[in-house]
């Protein structure tokens, strides 16, 4: 059976998307590897074996162009209102707090955040299928 092990994203500025990885999420860099015309970071923490991997073009200049396929990256954690009173904090400017129910039941809590590149997370209050 596969097993999901990383996803991967490309970034303008190493720096600053790490910076953000690392602020937002606790994540940090589990293998940089650097190549003539590229660099690979991978990051993770031990909440999860899964990786985020940060490809980084060398000499690009313009913004990526994340089309109408890209959907969201999704992380969960214990304390959603913590979280996200943690991030307006830090001037990460989460968007607000939405209960999602269906059947009359909750469903899920979650925001979204938008990385330096404009990829958005969802993050999720651990609840149901949403460990």
């Amino acid at each position: 059976m596969a097993k999901m092990i990383h996803s991967m994203i490309r970034v303008l500025e190493e720096v600053r998307s790490v910076s953000f990885y690392v602020q937002a999420f606790g994540l940090e860099v589990a293998e940089r590897l650097d190549f003539e015309t590229f660099t690979l970071i991978y990051l993770s923490n031990p909440e999860s074996e899964f990786e985020l991997e940060l490809t980084v073009n060398k000499g690009r200049e313009e913004a990526y162009e994340l089309g109408t396929g890209y959907g969201h990256l999704a992380v969960s954690v214990s304390d959603l209102d913590a979280e996200h009173k943690r991030l307006t904090d830090l001037g990460l400017n989460p968007g607000k707090i939405v209960e999602f129910n269906r059947d009359g039941a909750l469903l899920a809590r979650f925001f979204f955040i938008t990385d330096p590149d404009g990829y958005k997370i969802e993050v999720l209050q651990r609840h149901g299928r949403y460990k």
